[in-house]
């Protein structure tokens, strides 16, 4: 390869140019479980691999990429025509597809969709119009699933297909599709088979051969035709050729080529006659073996230096440059003339904000800080401090601290101290601040100073920041420990850009939310819904890229997708969008230091993909979902001309009514505005009912929205801030009925069939987990719940159920032990219905 064009990535995807906002521009990794084609041809250099649902055209001259993409599922098999020019790659999964290329234009040609069930063996006529299915075959039950496939290459009605233990014959005509399945014991040849590897034809040869895990090669024959006119075949004999297993069986030319589990390549002929072998690729066990086309139509062999045969004669051995792939997932070039090896390996690195050093965290626990630019370890800079797995590595501001987290939920800090250049790094304290795992670890600058802070939040929903002024050797302080939820869980963690005067911290949650929290006093300033694609997010940062109209802009990543979304964050849907990253889990996400690009790991799928941001086309793609209002409008039942708007305007003027008091006779004050003091009271007869600390939230972030500027707090609300508030606030997705079977199934015991609890422990917990209630308090709530006090309460009509005792009031109600069915009936009044019904909070 050229050294320059290793500087200079580039894809000449159709994708690349597309108008989205994000468009993938390289791939990262390959997936070792499908086999690598050598691509070649005499006026270029390409090969074809797959990383989890892409296929890759990867030049190796000039650093290009062109990427196939049309997959939804994990890709599972590939394969190629012989004049290399067509690709076809097949996924598996949930409504799989085939999918053929035209490979000189990456141009997809035909798309077959939920091909076949399992255990069908199907042919189609590709060429024509309308994807004709010329047959399809149904195997027996008794034979298990085949793992390779292939044609006979001189006749494409005969072909051969595998499993491990069977090998099955196929021969179609025009109206017909027979198979034969010979069989093969230990005991035909008094010798060990083996599991079958792969089972291929040699051009002009009747005989078919299959490879084994044990070293042989199995030799099957023709025995004669059935009654149907099938050609029967049987094993002729097995040829151990070998004592380790053979992992990779093609052909080229007249030769049969194995690849086995030492990373050899050998060459036999049609007798299984050893004729050459490769055995100085030292890349792992083979996984592929795939040669370039043809060889150029004239071989200078005086100026070529072809390794000679294995033959007596000692003839020059010709064959085109070919190519492997292991399973260490690495790909080796072998270029037959002087059988020269060029491995193409995978690195993965981080810097520093500077480009200084990388910081590396092992999942022995290990840390090692090492020099950008010659990848050596600092001295004494590989630490041992953690015994589980780095989770988090991240580097402060200006280089001068180091944090890292691990699975044990503590974080390590390390510091800097570059003029002693014997140890440029030191530990300076660890500090176990979370009792569950650590979702986020971030580096901020303190306000009106240049100094570091160092913020981490975990599963137990605990938002910690640490005091690095005071901390010293071995002992890391806690400035302040705050819990910011009471029953999501934070997901991840990032500052807000610096849009506004007051200074945030932006938290997503597993609920769907965004939150805005002052950094200083850890307040909850706003929430916001958040994108609802799926999964919630699972990374977020802030893209450092230039606008024209002064916008930020967020990239994230959800469980299997990536996306971006346009910051400031209003909770408008249509300023969000994603596309799906890859086809199993997204485990991590990076983006370079001007925003034009995101980077995804795809995790299990050994694969990184580079995108390429489109901020225009995200712009373009706001308006879409309308102007204003609209959008919100959009998110109630109904719309603007629904059943709920209508209603909320109701309540919006009844809160007028109830704030210049029911009874009153003297004239009305209508207004645009309601008090703050109604918000709860219009959310509960919405359907929503926050918890104390959710309603505190929403006063406070309409109450301080404008004290920053102002110096005032805001004491009243518009219609279109209480929908906004509305739409944020409120579950994304409602809670389903099965929500309180589950918490019966937690706290209750199994009682003929169905779990219950006691009605005094019932009390206990609603008096003594979650927000603080008072027995005066929850007696007047069941009051009103079981029908014995106006509706409103006290706060509404200053009177309830004298009792004073809600255990007095169950009683009357209910039997000793409560169901969730019973509780739902007769308490909240609404049964347990479909699971598909889904109940507002």
């Amino acid at each position: 390869m050229d050294a320059n064009n290793l500087e200079k990535p580039t894809s000449e995807s159709p994708t690349a140019s597309a108008s989205n906002a994000l468009n993938l521009t390289w791939s990262f990794g390959l997936n070792r479980n499908i086999p690598v084609v050598n691509m070649a041809s005499d006026d270029r250099k390409i090969v074809l691999y797959v990383t989890a649902h892409t296929g890759v055209l990867y030049d190796y001259e000039t650093n290009k990429q062109e990427l196939l993409q049309g997959h939804c599922n994990s890709i599972s098999c590939i394969c190629v025509s012989n004049d290399k020019r067509w690709v076809v790659i097949a996924d598996q999964g949930k409504s799989p597809t085939i999918v053929i290329w035209d490979a000189q234009n990456t141009v997809p040609v035909q798309t077959f969709f939920d091909p076949h069930k399992d255990g069908e063996l199907c042919i189609w006529d590709w060429t024509s119009s309308d994807n004709n299915l010329l047959h399809i075959l149904q195997l027996d039950g008794d034979v298990p699933l085949q793992t390779h496939i292939s044609f006979r290459p001189d006749d494409n009605h005969i072909l051969i297909s595998n499993s491990e233990r069977q090998v099955v014959f196929y021969s179609w005509e025009s109206n017909e599709l027979l198979y034969d399945v010979p069989s093969l014991t230990d005991k035909d040849f008094n010798r060990t088979v083996g599991n079958y590897c792969q089972s291929v034809f040699v051009r002009n040869v009747i005989r078919a051969f299959t490879a084994t895990s044990v070293g042989n090669i199995v030799v099957w024959d023709n025995k004669g035709k059935d009654k149907r006119g099938l050609p029967l075949k049987k094993a002729l004999k097995i040829v151990r050729v070998q004592e380790k297993a053979i992992t990779y069986l093609t052909t080229i030319g007249n030769f049969i080529v194995t690849g086995d589990c030492l990373g050899h390549v050998k060459f036999y002929d049609t007798e299984m006659r050893l004729t050459n072998w490769f055995n100085n690729i030292n890349a792992g066990p083979i996984n592929s073996i795939s040669f370039a086309s043809n060889l150029s139509k004239t071989v200078d062999l005086e100026r070529n230096d072809y390794p000679k045969d294995a033959t007596i004669h000692g003839d020059a051995f010709v064959i085109p440059n070919f190519t492997v792939s292991t399973s260490l997932a690495q790909i080796a070039h072998i270029e037959s003339d002087g059988s020269r090896v060029e491995p193409a390996l995978i690195q993965c690195i981080a810097f520093d904000p500077k480009g200084a050093f990388i910081a590396c965290g092992f999942t022995n626990g290990i840390v090692r800080i090492m020099n950008a630019i010659t990848l050596e370890d600092l001295p004494q800079a590989i630490f041992k401090y953690s015994k589980d797995s780095i989770s988090h590595v991240c580097f402060s501001h200006d280089c001068k601290y180091l944090a890292t987290a691990d699975d044990d939920f503590a974080i390590s800090v390390y510091q800097s101290q570059l003029r002693n250049d014997d140890e440029p790094w030191v530990y300076l304290g660890r500090q176990r601040a979370h009792y569950k795992s650590i979702k986020g670890l971030i580096f901020g600058i303190a306000l009106d100073t240049n100094y570091p802070r160092l913020i981490s939040i975990g599963k137990d929903r605990v938002l910690v920041e640490y005091d690095l002024v005071k901390s010293t050797k071995d002992d890391l302080q806690i400035l302040s420990t705050d819990r910011i939820e009471q029953s999501a869980v934070p997901t991840c963690i990032t500052w807000y850009p610096p849009i506004t005067k007051e200074n945030f911290l932006l938290l997503a949650n597993d609920q769907f939310k965004l939150k805005l929290y002052n950094s200083t006093t850890k307040m909850c300033r706003k929430t916001l819904l958040g994108p609802t694609y799926g999964s919630p997010l699972q990374k977020m940062e802030i893209l450092l890229q230039d606008s024209a109209n002064d916008n930020h802009y967020l990239a994230f990543i959800t469980n299997d997708k990536v996306g971006l979304q346009i910051v400031p964050i209003d909770g408008n849907p249509h300023r969000t969008m994603t596309l799906m990253a890859h086809p199993g889990n997204v485990v991590n996400m990076a983006c370079s230091y001007d925003g034009q690009y995101i980077f995804t790991s795809g995790g299990s799928d050994s694969t990184v993909f580079m995108w390429k941001t489109n901020i225009e086309a995200l712009e373009a793609a706001v308006h879409l979902g309308g102007e204003g209002m609209v959008p919100f409008y959009n998110l109630m039942d109904g719309g603007r001309d629904g059943e709920l708007f209508a209603e909320l305007e109701n309540y919006f003027y009844y809160a007028q009514i109830r704030t210049q008091g029911i009874d009153t006779m003297e004239s009305r004050k209508v207004s645009t505005k309601v008090a703050l003091q109604q918000i709860p009271y219009i959310m509960r007869a919405l359907g929503f009912y926050p918890t104390e600390q959710e309603i505190d939230d929403m006063i406070n972030e309409v109450k301080f929205s404008q004290y920053i500027e102002t110096e005032k707090f805001v004491e009243q609300i518009d219609l279109e801030t209480l929908i906004k508030l509305y739409i944020n606030h409120r579950p994304a997705f409602g809670i389903p009925p099965d929500r309180l079977n589950q918490v019966f199934q937690i706290l209750g015991v199994e009682k003929d069939g169905q779990y219950t609890i006691d009605r005094g422990e019932l009390l206990k917990l609603l008096q003594s987990k979650g927000e603080h209630i008072t027995e005066s308090e929850l007696a007047e709530c069941l009051g009103t719940l079981l029908g014995y006090s106006d509706i409103g309460g006290s706060l509404e009509t200053a009177s309830y159920y004298p009792t004073g005792n809600g255990e007095t009031l169950l009683e009357e109600q209910l039997s000793e032990d409560i169901s969730a069915n019973a509780f739902a009936d007769q308490v909240l009044g609404f049964p347990l219905t479909a699971e598909d019904e889904t109940l507002t909070n």
